[in-house]
């Protein structure tokens, strides 16, 4: 989820001159289509893993024979944790190097506020990313809908859209859990603290002047940061964080009959998972800038004046600028004939 995809993009201009050494163009170096793509795909390996691991705990192991009950201790929520971790780890390395991996409509928002996304993209990738979640549901749906349907028959749960629906809808989205009763307020400030966290360890991780992570080890550490937040903030609302993660899954349920289960879901919860990780990721960039990020761009600037750098010759943005570099050490190192 790094945005150096973003600070590419504004610095390089698609060029018009003829391709060269086999460098091709096209829709796919300079179309935000593209990136929808990769967005849209991102997003489905999301939703495939992080939804595909919940149907396992609730009615793949149970149905199957390999567990006698859902949930027994702690175990399974470690395995939802877990298993969210390494949706967000192999989705990001799948998107990426294309559009830095957002698949979060609440960092592509973060992004364009600190400046490194064009506003003009915010919406394409909201919708990318909706409808690969959405996608991402069906695919789980298509895979485990034997096993809902035989959890069902076994809880006497008449339908999706009985109020016993409420457990194999959890496998697809969210819902603020019992305790909080009908304060939604409460749910909402849960959302809030979760994206917060979310998006400021996102922002330092992807901070060259911070202590970035090497060997391209930026998205097993977003991971992570997800499997620390649903073990520590996860349970009073499900840890969606991400409003495409839970708003394309529950329009799939909706469109696949769970109904009232989906929207407006319990107590008209759907709007919180929307709004509250959109306030929490803005938070977290005005509050990593001040706490964090100035004071590292003060330190740099400061390195930088007591240490300049001395001028490098043959690093250039070109393949051209790279050759005549390659070509005048050949030539400075080159045995003399006299």
């Amino acid at each position: 989820m790094s945005n150096t995809s973003e600070y590419t993009s504004q610095v390089i201009t698609p060029s018009r001159s003829p391709a060269r050494m086999g460098v091709k163009s096209g829709w796919r170096a300079t179309s935000i289509y593209a990136e929808m793509i990769a967005e849209f795909l991102g997003c489905i390996v999301l939703i495939a893993f992080g939804a595909g691991v919940v149907a396992v705990a609730v009615v793949g192991l149970t149905e199957s024979g390999r567990t006698a009950v859902i949930f027994n201790g702690a175990g399974g929520w470690l395995l939802i944790t877990w298993g969210w971790a390494f949706a967000v780890t192999l989705a990001v390395y799948v998107a990426g190097g294309v559009t830095g991996a957002h698949l979060n409509p609440a960092v592509s928002l973060a992004f364009a506020v600190k400046g490194d996304f064009p506003w003009r993209k915010v919406l394409p990738y909201w919708v990318a990313q909706i409808a690969g979640c959405f996608v991402g549901a069906a695919l789980v749906y298509a895979d485990y809908f034997r096993a809902i349907d035989a959890w069902n028959a076994a809880h006497h749960v008449a339908s999706y859209a009985a109020k016993g629906g409420l457990t194999t809808f959890s496998i697809f989205a969210t819902f603020p859990a019992s305790y909080l009763g009908a304060h939604m307020g409460l749910a909402l400030l849960d959302q809030i603290i979760g994206t917060f966290f979310l998006l400021l360890f996102i922002l330092a991780i992807s901070d060259n002047l911070n202590l970035s992570p090497q060997s391209n080890m930026g998205p097993f550490l977003v991971g992570i940061a997800v499997a620390a937040i649903g073990m520590s903030y996860g349970v009073d609302a499900g840890y969606a964080i991400n409003p495409a993660r839970d708003f394309g899954p529950r329009l799939f349920t909706w469109v696949a009959g769970w109904g009232p289960n989906a929207f407006p879901g319990p107590h008209g919860y759907w709007w919180v998972p929307v709004l509250g990780p959109m306030i929490g990721a803005v938070l977290a960039v005005y509050v990593y800038k001040w706490a964090i990020g100035l004071t590292l761009v003060a330190r740099n600037e400061l390195l930088k004046s007591e240490h300049p750098m001395p001028p490098q010759e043959g690093i250039g943005y070109s393949l051209e600028q790279l050759q005549a570099a390659l070509d005048k050490a050949k030539k400075a190192h080159a045995p003399s004939l006299n």
